[in-house]
């Protein structure tokens, strides 16, 4: 018996699941709680099977998945399209507190077909300590299971409910978190960025809000979650972190909905990319958004502005204006301060800050601001490259 989801819905306003048992190449819908008991017996059907590719000699693997019909390419789940050592798949979450103080966490779970390896991190700020850590597997026979040793994300109810656990004894951060969907998910349009002939980013993302319960746990002493709110994403494709001169992805979490953009620069400041909507806690269609415009400055620990360096040595915080418009016409302006809670040093250029946001029309609220990237005209002006960029 094998298990598989199918989902049914429009593109961007995604909905419905059902999980199938394959008995005697009977397919028959089931209900998650018998699906999920059936799962192990008979995983040798599609595990251990071997198909000759004659026309090359080479062996294609099968995994479970490939009995579903769930293929978008006449190859096997186990083939992407790219060999890029950039190409990943990954969940990520983040969740804070409703009044954006305090300690923040991230959690992501992602596999790399290149290496053949899965990896989760777990971080965040814990009473004010910077945390991170990682744990890894290699893919071995399954390539699709999202666990490692220590971790792992399991997807109960597609784009609705999620749970999330990382053993404290093994990982810098113990978590024992549900992730239940406050509104419906988008789909961001496909993205693409080269410098010269190399693919630096070529990928798809879907973003959705939502609210978190559970536990989580550090240096032996364990803290509750009760109804913080935040995002979650889930991106496939190409993303060569080094090489991305800007991006800025913005959530922003207001009692009515989120407001979500994923935006890209070139280091001048030229507009590669902008996408991302309005989605309202009552489940409906998400709105797209269709412009963006950004004023936001690094801050020093006395709140006066500070300028990036070249490893951010003097950042504590953020903080600015930024202007959206969305596709109905409506425009929305957010005004945001906030702690520079998980940097990216010393591996990439900026991070993560934990943020109190204000709009013009008197709603208040909390979001999650990552800007990061290798060289920007503002946001990272003196920073060392590595590797040519885009151009």
């Amino acid at each position: 018996m094998v298990r598989g989801v199918g989902f049914h819905g429009e593109p961007g306003h995604l909905r419905g699941v059902g999980f199938y048992l394959v008995d005697n190449c009977r397919f028959q819908l089931l209900a998650p709680e018998r699906a999920r008991s059936n799962w192990t017996s008979l995983r040798w059907c599609a595990e251990s099977l071997l198909v000759r590719d004659w026309g090359s000699g080479s062996i294609m693997n099968l995994t479970p998945m490939d009995e579903m019909f769930v293929h978008q390419a006449p190859e096997t789940l186990s083939e992407v399209a790219s060999p890029s050592p950039y190409w990943r798949e990954s969940y990520f979450f983040e969740m804070h507190r409703p009044d954006a103080t305090g300690d923040v966490i991230f959690m992501t779970m992602a596999r790399y077909p290149a290496s053949a390896t899965f990896d989760s991190l777990q971080m965040g700020r814990v009473r004010g300590e910077p945390i991170l850590g990682r744990l890894e597997r290699p893919y071995g026979d399954d390539p699709h299971t999202t666990q490692v040793e220590g971790a792992s994300v399991v997807v109960v109810d597609p784009f609705q409910t999620i749970k999330l656990w990382a053993d404290p004894t093994v990982a810098s951060i113990g978590i024992d978190v549900t992730f239940r969907a406050r509104t419906s998910p988008y789909a961001l349009r496909r993205g693409t960025l080269r410098a010269g002939s190399d693919v630096v980013w070529d990928q798809s993302h879907v973003l959705q809000s939502g609210v978190y319960e559970g536990t989580y746990s550090v240096g032996g002493e364990t803290f509750r979650i009760d109804g913080w709110t935040g995002q979650r994403d889930h991106s496939w494709g190409v993303r060569d972190h080094g090489r991305c001169p800007l991006w800025m992805w913005l959530q922003i979490q207001l009692d009515d909905g989120f407001l979500g953009v994923w935006h890209w620069e070139l280091s001048n400041g030229s507009r590669v990319y902008t996408d991302g909507c309005w989605a309202g806690t009552d489940h409906s269609a998400p709105v797209p958004l269709v412009d963006f415009r950004h004023d936001l400055s690094w801050r020093s620990k006395d709140g006066s502005p500070v300028g990036y360096g070249r490893n951010g040595e003097d950042v504590a915080g953020l903080s600015g204006r930024c202007h959206f418009t969305l596709e109905d016409g409506r425009t929305l302006t957010v005004d945001a301060e906030g702690t520079f809670d998980r940097p990216y040093e010393p591996f990439h250029r900026g991070g993560l800050s934990q943020m109190r946001v204000s709009s013009a029309d008197g709603r208040r609220g909390s979001a999650i601001y990552e800007i990061t990237g290798a060289r920007h005209h503002r946001y990272f002006p003196e920073t060392i490259l590595q590797r040519p960029l885009p151009r």
